[in-house]
């Protein structure tokens, strides 16, 4: 049995994954995110520290930011302030003696969609999270590809109008357009608000160029979605694969399968399987 943790800048999950991968002691909280190093880090642990115990051959942790994958150093954690360089591999094994491995959220989050999810079995296949930011993970030739420093995927910072795309395709839109967060806009466009359903028409098309940046990067075969704007793609599908028609290579978007994603944990599978497969 492996630990899986997916730690985000405001709530932090886990549980213990079975070898038939199943999630069972699972856990959330809010992570107290503004402390400093000392007790952030304190948190941390104390919060893996009931999960650990007889059976627990490691620990795999999916953080917010870019990681020395040889080293397991976290640097410029989002959300974090205080996380500006931590070797996060090396405090978490002194403590509980077991291997650990570290890497990006969104990377675990398609390493699980590709291992135990909706694109198990495909070779090329890209993770889009969409939620406070926007970032992806990238799978090729059915091995997660992190890059040399496991910024491989970072399609929100791809300049885009006088932003970058994440600027415009991230619940960042909703505030500075609209005035509002993006779960008030799904909430609204639900009941059917005229204004929301624009707004979420809007977010669709913005979020269509950064998949036309993947798909030109990487030409998957297949995009999963994910992060809480996921949550709304019944709003934006259709104007979203409207906007990705004009793509140069109309073939690749023909063939190009978009998904949802459907479990909310799937992010802790990949953290797990990172463990097995280091």
């Amino acid at each position: 049995m492996r630990i899986g943790i997916d730690l985000g800048g405001t709530n932090v999950r886990g549980g213990i994954v079975s070898w038939d991968w199943n999630i069972t002691n699972y856990s959330r909280e809010p992570f107290r995110n503004q402390g400093t190093l000392d007790e952030t880090l304190g948190q941390l642990i104390e919060f893996i520290r009931p999960m650990t115990g007889k059976g627990i051959v490691g620990i795999g942790i999916g953080v917010p930011s870019v990681v020395d994958l040889q080293q397991g150093i976290v640097y410029n954690v989002t959300n974090i302030p205080s996380w500006e360089k931590v070797p996060l591999k090396d405090i978490i094994q002194k403590q509980f003696n077991v291997p650990v491995e570290i890497n990006n959220d969104v990377n675990c989050f398609i390493l699980g969609e590709h291992r135990h999810g909706l694109v198990k079995g495909l070779k090329n296949v890209v993770g889009v999270s969409c939620g406070t930011g926007l970032g992806a993970g990238v799978i090729i030739n059915g091995e997660l590809f992190s890059g040399t420093n496991c910024g491989a995927g970072e399609v929100g910072l791809l300049h885009y109008l006088d932003h970058n795309i994440e600027y415009y395709a991230s619940g960042n839109l909703f505030k500075v357009q609209f005035n509002t967060t993006a779960e008030e806009a799904h909430r609204q466009a639900v009941n059917g608000a005229a204004w929301a359903l624009e707004a979420w028409k809007e977010f669709g098309e913005h979020l269509a160029e950064a998949l036309k940046s993947v798909v030109y990067t990487f030409d998957p075969e297949a995009i999963v979605l994910g992060g809480s704007l996921s949550k709304a793609f019944a709003l934006y599908e259709t104007p979203m694969k409207i906007a990705m028609k004009n793509f140069e290579f109309p073939e690749s978007i023909r063939r190009l399968k978009i998904y949802q994603t459907q479990n909310e944990n799937i992010t802790l599978l990949g953290a797990a399987a990172l463990v097995s497969e280091s």
